[in-house]
């Protein structure tokens, strides 16, 4: 499966309610095969160039769910970027979210599986 992208999300008041947190949402449909998830996150807090804030290797079980959040307070814009490993690839669907510093959701900062954009790799972090 090719790795995908949110593409820039703005985090800033002025677009609403900033999140201070991602929540990112996997599930594995697949009721025999396992899928190694691997998320990175970039941040930026000056509008001009992004940083590595996290990478992320998981399992995710057959037929199970995984949800894990990851602290962005502080950057106006960040990115989120996803490649699954499975056999057969197909059966994972993925979302993120940002939620505000209450845990309630930012609705501006929802991507869906459908609204991920196929990215060719992920971003080298070195």
């Amino acid at each position: 499966m090719m790795p995908f992208t949110t593409g820039i999300v703005t985090n800033t008041k002025d677009f609403g309610t900033a999140a201070t947190n991602i929540v990112v949402s996997t599930r594995n449909l697949n009721l025999a095969s396992s899928a190694t998830i691997t998320v990175q996150i970039f941040g930026s807090t000056n509008s001009s160039s992004f940083t590595p804030l996290y990478q992320s290797v998981y399992v995710v079980a057959p037929n199970s769910i995984d949800i894990r959040e990851f602290l962005i307070a502080g950057n106006v814009a960040y990115e989120v970027q996803i490649n699954v490993n499975s056999i057969p690839n197909s059966g994972v669907v993925m979302s993120t979210f940002g939620i505000d510093q209450f845990g309630n959701l930012v609705p501006a900062t929802r991507v869906l599986q459908s609204e991920l954009t196929s990215i060719a790799a992920l971003t080298p972090l070195s």
